[in-house]
């Protein structure tokens, strides 16, 4: 786990290039709009940062989160064309932050239903997580078509501080009755903590532990061949 984020949050894995090159990645803010002119009286309502295209519900029955599999690409899922809005969230199934969100995030689509949301085993889509930033999981990006355009960074992930969120940006409400089900703690992003071997983490450990073998080698075969060291052996 990675305390930079308030000791919140998890580095994901990945190679050691990657997450050099996600750190040189620029920040991500939201995009406010440009200033409107104000307008004269108390009773204006605050225009929404991300106008989103509520998408049509007509026929659909069950609103759930999807999960991509490590052969999807989370590209072919966001319409560059379109602005219509998905939330995104990067996680790890071994983060005990990740598993915490997990049946909060669940519940989402259900308040939202307008909206499409998506989650992606970070270490499992390593070039995406170079791509926006994202050195920590949980990560939660919010998207308008394939643009990134708001970046979730409260501290406490609950359905209700999301809610507030998605609202804040898209100005969509949410419908009050959703809570956090049962249901929602079974899936379909897992609540329960994945334990497994973190390889990157071995075979750095080997790699060192090699390095520092060979240089051990090296020095004590080189300290016979300098001048003087060899008298010093015959005496």
């Amino acid at each position: 786990c990675d305390g930079a984020a308030a000791g919140d949050a998890c580095g994901p894995e990945g190679s050691g290039a990657a997450a050099a090159q996600a750190r040189e990645q620029p920040v991500l803010e939201p995009v406010l709009p440009a200033p409107a002119e104000e307008q004269n009286g108390t009773d204006g309502a605050k225009a929404p940062k991300v106008n989103c295209e509520e998408r049509n519900t007509t026929g659909i029955d069950h609103f759930t989160l999807q999960i991509l599999n490590v052969s999807q690409d989370l590209m072919e899922f966001l319409n560059p064309n379109s602005s219509d809005c998905t939330l995104v969230l990067f996680y790890t199934p071994w983060c005990r932050f990740s598993a915490s969100l997990a049946p909060h995030f669940n519940s989402l689509p259900r308040a939202f239903p307008t909206l499409r949301f998506l989650a992606l085993d970070a270490s499992q889509h390593s070039s995406l997580s170079t791509r926006f930033g994202t050195v920590a999981v949980p990560n939660i990006l919010l998207f308008q078509g394939a643009k990134p355009m708001a970046r979730f960074n409260h501290t406490d992930r609950t359905l209700e501080t999301l809610k507030d969120f998605i609202f804040n940006q898209t100005g969509i409400e949410a419908k009050s009755d959703v809570t956090v089900t049962e249901e929602d703690w079974e899936g379909p992003l897992p609540s329960v903590l994945t334990k497994g071997i973190d390889w990157l983490l071995l075979f750095s450990v080997l790699f060192l532990a090699g390095f520092v073998m060979y240089a051990t080698v090296r020095t004590e075969s080189i300290r016979w061949l300098i001048p003087g060291q060899e008298h010093e052996h015959q005496e």
